[in-house]
């Protein structure tokens, strides 16, 4: 389960960070960034993944977060 988590999390971080990248570039210098492969997978992410994911309510997110294993769950020490 860790494998898919950790690929879970690489993949929607690439994707929703470039997702806020084309805003910027489209509000300050108005123009979309550089348009990139389209393949099955990236449309997923791209049109799918990323709108779906910012429509989600901040409850229903970090419910998600907290459900995944990985780094973001660790304690600190006393």
């Amino acid at each position: 389960m860790t494998r898919f988590s950790g690929w879970l999390r690489t993949n929607s971080q690439k994707y929703l960070l470039e997702a806020v990248q084309a805003e910027l570039a489209q509000r300050y210098l108005g123009r979309p960034p550089p348009v990139g492969p389209r393949n099955p997978q990236v449309i997923f992410w791209k049109y799918l993944f990323v709108p779906l994911y910012r429509r989600l309510p901040w409850g229903i997110k970090h419910f998600i977060i907290l459900a995944m294993p990985g780094s973001h769950r660790r304690q600190w020490g006393p």
